[in-house]
């Protein structure tokens, strides 16, 4: 069995952050940290993703089994679980099959519906990456840029690029795989699953991962749950406004 990897802060009730599609655990350091100085925070790296390995199978039930895996490798009974976007996901199918292995469930910008495919540009964009003749992120950037205007978006995706080797850099997050079975990132939580333990669902103002239309299903999941917005902030909530989630989500795990 090949356990995630993941970095391990603090000490504590355990903390677990699930990253979204195409991240790694990585990119919610700053916020750990805050979080470490209350909780054993893990940052975890998902399948196909960051530091961990790659796999040729992708889907939600794999990630929820990869994590009871990682949960039973560390001992860890029980865990609070903070997962963004396709880590909301993770989350949510972890939490209603593994009930007892979850304290309490945050869950960031993302709802248990159906999503359609909606990041084929950003896809479209890596695929023409080309690492046998690209050796410098200013290149590959200014690739990028051609497809992502956004410089933040551009930002992100880069941190995933290291040198794999002294003469070839490449990305750690398995895009064949994520490509070719992307569809997978969108799938519904399965119909009729709940879990009754306390849930805190996170929403960008300025997104709209979750509409009002949302909420019903989101109670039939999640009936012990509640939707907070945070203001000034769309899909990627935690980075466009750090302070108010990370006193929204420390709020609700100290209410216990």
């Amino acid at each position: 069995m090949t356990v995630l990897h993941s970095l391990i802060l603090g000490t504590g009730e355990p903390l677990i952050i699930l990253h979204g599609f195409l991240g790694m655990g990585d990119n919610w350091k700053t916020l750990a940290n805050k979080f470490a100085a209350n909780y054993q925070v893990h940052l975890v790296d998902q399948r196909n993703h960051g530091r961990s390995f790659h796999s040729d199978h992708f889907s939600y039930e794999l990630m929820s089994e990869d994590l009871l895996n990682y949960m039973n490798h560390h001992d860890l009974e029980s865990a609070y679980i903070l997962g963004h976007s396709m880590g909301g996901k993770t989350g949510m199918l972890f939490s209603v099959e593994n009930p007892e292995k979850v304290k309490k469930l945050i869950v960031a910008d993302i709802g248990p519906k159906y999503y359609p495919p909606h990041h084929q540009s950003i896809l479209d964009a890596l695929g023409e990456v080309d690492f046998s003749t690209m050796t410098s992120r200013g290149e590959i950037e200014d690739t990028l840029k051609k497809y992502i205007p956004e410089m933040g978006i551009r930002q992100f995706l880069l941190k995933s690029v290291y040198r794999k080797t002294r003469d070839e850099l490449a990305f750690r997050f398995n895009y064949p795989v994520l490509e070719d079975q992307y569809e997978e990132v969108g799938v519904a939580l399965p119909p009729r699953t709940i879990f009754e333990g306390e849930v805190l669902f996170l929403k960008g103002a300025l997104s709209g991962y979750i509409s009002s239309a949302d909420e019903d299903l989101i109670m039939a999941h999640f009936p012990n749950s509640r939707i907070q917005v945070v203001q000034r902030a769309s899909h990627w909530l935690h980075a466009e406004n750090p302070s108010d989630f990370y006193d929204y989500v420390a709020g609700f795990l100290e209410n216990d």
